[in-house]
Order: structure tokens, then C-alpha cells, then sequence
């Protein structure tokens, strides 16, 4: 099955927020930041990937700031591309399931690299 439209979208953010919400590295951090607005957050990834993956620009902000102080490091990223990039498989197929993985692993090298960044300067980015 292709990712073509919003409830493909829909599909993929929550079947793989479903897995996050239960596993045992990425759920607790997960649950601590976002406490009881998952309605909320799963809008927001809704909007992310729609106008990454089908470019239609319904999100806008800055994906980073969020995790920035986040308790995370390569592990946690790890897990969090084995998860997304199982969710892709189970559900997808085509170019935009591939474009979805590749753009997924490029977001986790570049957050990790910049939460590394911040801890050892010990400064926050600019909102």
C-alpha cells in the first residue's frame, strides 16, 4: 500500500505512536513530555509528515525545539528508527514509505547530533 493521502498519514503516525506509547526504552520519556496531550501531539505529526511526505504545508514550527532537553541519546534514536522504520513496513510500500524512512533516519542523525551539541555546551537553542 502507497502513502497517498492524509489517512495514510494517519495510519503510519498512529500505528507507530502506538508502539512508542508501549515500549519499554521510548515510552517513558514519550508519556513524561507529553502527558495527556497525545490527542495534540498526534495532530502536530499529522501535519508533519503531510507536508513532508504529500507537500502539502499544514505544519509549521520548528521540529527541534521540542526534544532539545529531551533525556535522549543514540539509543533511544535507535529505537525509535527501528520502530518507525517497522511501522513503514507493516503498513507501506513505494516511494513515499522509502522517502518516509529516509527522512526519518536524516532527522535522527541531525537531533541527536544536535542534543549532543547543547549538552556539551550546556546551552539551549534559540525558540
Amino acid at each position: 500500500m502507497e502513502i497517498e493521502d492524509i489517512q495514510d498519514i494517519k495510519k503510519l503516525v498512529d500505528s507507530f505512536y502506538a508502539k512508542v506509547r508501549e515500549d519499554r526504552l521510548l515510552a517513558p520519556i514519550f508519556n513524561a513530555k507529553i502527558g495527556e496531550n497525545w490527542p495534540a501531539h498526534l495532530e502536530k505529526m499529522y501535519r508533519f509528515w503531510q507536508t513532508v511526505l504529500l507537500q502539502e504545508h499544514t505544519y509549521y514550527g520548528s521540529p527541534f525545539a521540542p526534544h532539545a532537553d529531551l533525556p535522549i541519546e543514540q539509543a533511544h534514536f535507535a529505537r525509535w528508527k527501528k520502530l518507525f522504520e517497522e511501522t513503514l513496513n507493516e503498513n507501506f510500500t513505494g516511494e513515499k514509505a522509502e522517502e518516509a524512512n529516509r527522512r526519518a533516519e536524516k532527522m535522527a542523525i541531525l537531533f541527536l547530533s544536535k542534543i549532543d551539541y547543547y549538552k556539551a555546551h550546556k546551552s539551549k537553542p534559540i525558540l
